[in-house]
């Protein structure tokens, strides 16, 4: 398995371990402990919304909290020695995880939304001038999309759109076709959050790089499902958020090429980045600190560090396995409900599936589901210009993680069918 694909192409199925959801889904508190309305066990497809939080990250936070609690970079006891150590631990975990050559090339945001302000903000808008471009997808859920919409209308600059064709696969073609001279940035994602499509990213950045032009990379819904090797993929820049990686909210990372983020200036400043300062000037740190004001997230690094050590704990070729098994029997049983039209999402789908039913709305859809104890999402995703390319106002998604089982599916399957009893036109 590589990096850019996220699948398990090429492997010989008996080489590839078994995958016991079962197991890890004890990990997580809810799916163990919670309970629907109706008394049974939760079905929650909605992980592409946010993902469950397992035990050790639980844990860890707690632990965080009641023994190594301090202010991390200020304090000279011991205390606060050991909050800087786990800070620090979990900036190096992060590093190990996605391949990056230096720690200091790991900024800790609030999530993948802040990652991509901050490099329109700090990196895009001073190099932007009048006629200059910035492309972007169809794919584009609204974080990676209207940052730069904003920096653009700023500059008097224009944004390229790189469409998907009908079977939901980007056209790399037409992007090619897209970038000239003028080009500053492409933006792109890793995994649409609202069908499924996977971006074959290494072949965006080896078009870019053609054209000298630095890629970011939008890899929110990638990073649960698959290694990302930021070396492989060959880009400038990697956002990603901690919630989705079963890791607490308001944490995420912006990795970047240490020369890119060095040749920056902070977008918003404060204590903790400053290297002197007086009444008329400031100087700021080196990356990562000049990009961390005020007092960062610490516990939310550390239970991002403890998301990470738990995904290192498990096999990735088997979960990949686990998740396309997932995804075709779902398939499968979701083309027997009458009515139902899966969005198609070219043919490295992964970990979303996102469909309409004749005669319901996606919201009934939703509300139906929930009635029997199936968690999905219903609308438009954070992607209004993607759901007008479709032709669709809204869909209903089913999203997939570790702790899905084929009894979710089931369930899901066995919902829509009491939907398309009650809105059968």
């Amino acid at each position: 398995m590589t990096a850019t694909t996220l699948s398990t192409s090429g492997l010989s199925p008996s080489k590839i371990p078994p995958f016991d959801a079962e197991a890890v889904r004890r990990d997580f508190p809810f799916l163990t402990e919670g309970r629907d309305p109706a008394g049974a066990p939760p079905v929650f497809l909605d992980s592409a919304a946010s993902a469950q939080k397992p035990r050790p990250v639980l844990d860890a936070m707690t632990a965080f909290y009641e023994g190594s609690y301090a202010n991390i970079h200020r304090g000279l006891y011991d205390l606060a020695a050991r909050a800087d150590a786990a800070y620090d631990g979990a900036r190096e975990k992060v590093r190990a995880f996605i391949g990056a050559e230096r720690t200091e090339e790991v900024v800790f945001v609030r999530g993948t939304t802040e990652g991509i302000n901050l490099v329109a903000q700090s990196f895009l808008a001073p190099r932007l001038a009048v006629d200059d471009e910035v492309i972007v997808s169809e794919l584009e859920h609204h974080s990676n999309l209207v940052p730069w919409q904003q920096v653009c209308r700023r500059a008097g600059a224009s944004l390229k759109v790189a469409p998907i064709g009908d079977d939901g696969a980007l056209d790399l073609d037409a992007l090619e076709g897209l970038i000239g001279s003028r080009t500053r940035l492409i933006a792109i994602t890793h995994l649409s959050n609202a069908i499924g499509t996977v971006v074959p990213i290494s072949k965006v950045t080896a078009l870019a790089r053609h054209h000298g032009v630095p890629v970011l990379v939008d890899g929110a819904q990638a990073v649960p499902h698959g290694p990302v090797n930021i070396q492989e993929l060959g880009c400038d820049f990697y956002v990603f958020s901690g919630h989705k990686m079963f890791g607490p909210t308001g944490i995420g990372v912006l990795w970047g090429r240490y020369e890119r983020l060095a040749a920056m200036e902070p977008y918003q400043s404060g204590g903790g980045m400053i290297q002197y300062v007086t009444f008329d000037k400031a100087e700021f740190e080196d990356p990562p600190s000049r990009f961390e004001a005020g007092t960062p997230n610490i516990a939310g690094a550390v239970g991002l560090g403890a998301a990470v050590d738990y995904l290192g704990s498990l096999d990735w070729r088997a979960l990949a396995a686990h998740e396309k098994d997932l995804l075709t029997y779902a398939e499968e049983r979701l083309r027997e409900v009458p009515g139902l039209e899966l969005i198609p999402a070219g043919s490295e789908q992964q970990a979303v599936l996102s469909f309409v039913m004749e005669g319901a709305h996606a919201h009934d859809v939703g509300t139906v589901l929930a009635s029997r104890g199936v968690a999905v999402r219903a609308g438009h995703h954070c992607a209004q210009p993607l759901m007008r390319r479709l032709g669709v106002p809204a869909t209903t998604r089913a999203s997939f993680a570790l702790y899905n089982c084929r009894q979710d599916v089931d369930a899901l399957a066995e919902g829509l069918r009491t939907v398309r009893q009650l809105f059968a036109p």
